[in-house]
């Protein structure tokens, strides 16, 4: 039964039972109303989309009213990491508080899950890369039979003694592509089948973002057997749904997709063919093929336009070569496939990336008419051939309209000064005409709501904004060093605690060597570190451990981080983060808003800036107690008549040129808790 507005205020009640579970629990008008809003959303099987500012207490508001309707909820957050937190700690505290006999379950994608089969050949063939790889793969083996036996649940965040990053965890997990399914001798213990079976029970499910559309186009991922009994659907961290959806509602194929795919059949033809050594070799000369494709672009990490990527030297003549290459080692499968699952399992894959090579090659269009972008992405090891839909608004609305239930879009950051326009466009979720044709039929269009509300911290009090005058435009060669120069004393004066933001890898590497020069040179004694040195988690650990660092960081620390109390006093942005305009999807869209006689700049670009700074700002303040100073170190934030709209959608907090004014702003803040 869906709660009734008086009961949501016995609830989040003073005395009621949240804060007889929860130390420190306080009443929040914001948290009522958002609560009561999604509990309205539910009962009328409507879109709401909600900006709830930080300290509001949003994943309260949406769980209690879900919990309390009684139907199937599926929760979809943005990262893994808050998957794990929502599941562990946030429901159970709800359920606990509620008395409520729910039942829940956690479901990621098949990655994420020890496979049998695999790390049981792994083991047997015993072809590692280094002894530590030897080593994590036995404890990866350790592991599964503890989950064998009911002590876990073959989720690999489970087993901290082999890091995320270990070249073992692909050898003991399995991919859609190679993937046994119910041939696999293990399928009964499979994990990844155990846990999808928990999902389909359960009245409430915690995925994520990817997993969630990489399924509604894969169907694969155990996803989307939720949605046909699913009530509700919620989204947290929704601002990153655009480009999550972006991503996986196009099409892609990687070279590193076709080395693995040549590996696979290697592997499968010693066990199943070992009299036909005509599919080794086939699979050897795909495997070359794949690298020389990769080395045709010198870029180690760059998005180019697909027009400037078949323009280069030597691109079409090596893409042939993959084709010839593939072809032939599907030609020598098509003979061998009825002999192993293996075997048939590459012929498939083999069909399935010749197809989207040739589409790429081609720019044919996703189905549906969906007017496509061609691109690519170069990394160290790899080249990813994408296409990819120019908007993802009419995919989204059709998945909101194929079924009657509740949509829940959250985040801290989804408005430009309480404007929504920006972000529904994007996502579809526009009020419409009553009814709108789908697919055969038509379908009554689900009533959007949108509601905001701001943050119950006291942002005049505890920040305030500094943006520095006369620094050089942000594209000058001196803009980095005239960030470093400018941030130093404010660096000082809070003795280290900072964070310093970048819009580029390029611009933090720098500083970082400016910073570590006058560190030496000067001989201060706050710890300096940068992105790259650990994983984020380990990174975030030991900056809140030592209490006085400076963490340099690009776009991952720019949200999901969350540093409470004395370690963090400063936050240092380098630029407005608009979106390199040389960005091939990027650049597309802004083409397409620009033909259809619109203002890409206003209409686009800086709502998309606004927003993503909303997303850093929002580091430094995340507690009643926490003080600091927010420098951006961008002057055309106020120089700018655009610069207006975007620091009125940051916090309502003072703002100052006057590097004085900061310093002393940062100087009683730090006097302030060292009294507290």
């Amino acid at each position: 039964m869906i709660a009734a507005m008086d009961e949501l205020t016995r609830i989040f009640a003073p005395d009621g039972p949240l804060a007889a579970r929860i130390s420190g629990f306080r009443q929040r008008v914001g948290q009522l109303e958002m609560a009561e809003r999604v509990a309205e959303a539910i009962r009328s099987c409507s879109v709401l989309v909600a900006e709830a500012g930080t300290g509001t207490g949003k994943t309260f508001a949406y769980l209690v009213p879900a919990l309390l309707s009684g139907g199937k909820t599926v929760i979809s957050t943005g990262t893994k990491t808050l998957q794990d937190q929502l599941f562990h700690r946030d429901l159970p505290t709800v359920i606990e508080a509620l008395r409520i006999p729910a039942s829940t379950a956690l479901l990621k994608g098949r990655a994420n899950y020890v496979c049998l089969h695999h790390l049981e050949r792994a083991q047997a063939e015993g072809r590692f890369g280094s002894r530590e790889d030897a080593r994590h793969i036995h404890a990866i083996r350790r592991f599964a039979d503890r989950s064998l036996n009911g002590l876990g649940s073959g989720d690999r965040s489970e087993l901290s003694e082999v890091p995320e990053r270990s070249s073992a965890w692909p050898l003991a997990v399995s991919t859609r592509e190679n993937c046994l399914g119910a041939q696999c001798a293990h399928f009964a213990d499979c994990f990844l089948m155990k846990a999808r079976k928990a999902a389909l029970e359960a009245e409430v499910v915690v995925v994520n973002h990817h997993l969630f559309f990489a399924d509604l186009v894969l169907k694969d991922e155990g996803a989307q057997d939720l949605l046909p009994a699913c009530n509700t659907v919620v989204f947290d961290e929704a601002h990153q749904l655009p480009e999550v959806a972006t991503l996986f509602l196009g099409q892609s194929v990687s070279t590193g997709q076709l080395v693995e795919l040549a590996r696979d059949t290697r592997l499968a033809a010693v066990t199943h063919a070992a009299d036909s050594p005509g599919i080794g070799d086939a699979a050897g000369a795909l495997d070359k093929a794949a690298r020389d494709l990769r080395l045709v672009l010198q870029e180690d990490s760059a998005r180019l336009a697909g027009a400037e990527v078949t323009s280069r030297d030597g691109f079409a003549a090596a893409m042939a070569s993959c084709e010839e290459r593939l072809a032939e080692l599907r030609a020598v499968l098509e003979g061998q496939a009825e002999r192993a699952q293996e075997l048939a399992n590459c012929l498939g894959r083999a069909d399935e990336y010749a197809m989207t090579l040739a589409a790429w090659k081609t720019e044919t269009t996703l189905p549906e008419g969906f007017e496509v972008i061609r691109w690519a992405e170069a990394f160290g090891h790899s080249l990813v051939l994408h296409t990819s839909p120019l908007s993802v608004a009419r995919a989204i609305r059709e998945q909101v309209l194929a079924t009657r239930r509740a949509w829940i879009f959250t985040s801290a950051t989804l408005s430009v000064r309480g404007d929504f326009a920006h972000y529904q466009e994007e996502m579809g979720l526009t009020e419409a005409s009553e009814v709108e044709e789908f697919g055969d039929s038509p379908r009554r269009a689900p009533h959007v709501v949108t509601a905001g509300w701001e943050s119950p911290f006291d942002f005049a009090s505890q920040a305030l904004l500094y943006v520095p005058a006369g620094l050089p435009l942000p594209n000058s060669s001196q803009h980095t060093e005239a960030v470093v120069r400018a941030a130093l004393p404010l660096i000082r004066a809070a003795g280290g605690r900072t964070f310093m933001l970048f819009t580029s890898l390029r611009a933090m590497d720098h500083a970082h060597r400016l910073l570590s020069e006058t560190r030496l040179a000067e001989g201060l004694d706050w710890p300096l570190m940068t992105q790259g040195e650990g994983t984020r988690s380990e990174l975030l650990a030991r900056f809140r451990e030592l209490g006085n660092a400076v963490l340099l960081a690009s776009h991952s620390f720019w949200e999901g981080v969350d540093v409470k109390g004395d370690a963090l006093s400063l936050v240092v942005i380098d630029k407005l983060p608009f979106a390199p305009p040389d960005d091939p999807v990027l650049a597309a869209r802004i083409d397409a808003i620009a033909r259809r006689g619109g203002n890409p700049f206003m209409s686009y670009q800086v709502p998309a800036a606004a927003i993503a700074l909303k997303q850093g700002a929002g580091r430094l303040i995340r507690d009643e107690s926490d003080r600091g100073v927010l420098m951006i170190a961008d002057t055309r934030v106020v120089e700018k008549p655009y610069g207006r709209r975007i620091w009125q959608s940051l916090p309502p907090m003072r703002r100052t040129r006057d590097e004085t004014e900061a310093l002393n702003f940062l100087r009683a803040a730090l006097a302030g808790r060292a009294c507290a």
